[in-house]
């Protein structure tokens, strides 16, 4: 891959070990020669009205929240990234979607693993 990247994480509060998850995450992607310059996290559940939602993303056009998306967008344009590199499947709409309003290729990680 040898290309700078944000990686981004999008789990439910429930989910306590998501520093792990992404701990190993980029640890796949330096595998695979990607650098991961910024690490950006978004928790669905934390308040009372999101853990009645917390299976559902919070846009279905780009998984993340809007705000999110643009620090997103900030985090790469500041860290001059390749890609933005999210642990959670896209759909191709999302992917699309992503693409488009963070200036750069938004790839799922299963997706990069799966070419091995």
């Amino acid at each position: 891959m040898g290309a700078d990247v944000v990686l981004v994480g999008y789990f439910s509060a429930m989910r306590k070990d998501f520093e792990t998850l992404m701990a190993s995450a980029a640890r796949a992607l330096a595998a695979r020669g990607a650098r991961v310059v910024v690490q950006v996290v978004q928790r669905r559940g934390v308040s009372d009205d999101g853990v009645q939602k917390m299976a559902l993303p919070y846009s279905s056009r780009t998984l993340l929240s809007y705000g999110k998306v643009r620090e997103v967008a900030q985090a790469c344009g500041q860290a001059n990234a390749d890609a933005a590199v999210f642990l959670t499947s896209l759909t191709e709409r999302q992917q699309r979607t992503l693409t488009d309003m963070l200036g750069r290729p938004a790839l799922s990680l299963p997706d990069i693993l799966a070419l091995d």
